[in-house]
């Protein structure tokens, strides 16, 4: 049992790990593409939103889902 909760805990850890450095990933893709906008308003706009912190993302979602 205590090897059963052992590997469970760990596997919901890799998960969690995993998630946030993929959405970091996705980010930094984002604020590629922000900067290749010419319009500067745009780019501003682009560069905000790409800058959200995976905890605000979260909350915002989990806001989303209730």
């Amino acid at each position: 049992m205590r090897t059963t909760l052992t590997l469970v805990l760990g596997t919901l850890l890799l998960v969690a790990c995993s998630t946030e450095q993929f959405y970091a990933a996705g980010r930094s893709s984002q604020r590629s593409e922000c900067l290749k906008q010419a319009d500067a308003a745009a780019r501003d706009r682009c560069l905000k939103d790409a800058n959200t912190s995976y905890d605000t993302y979260k909350k915002e979602a989990d806001a989303a889902r209730k």
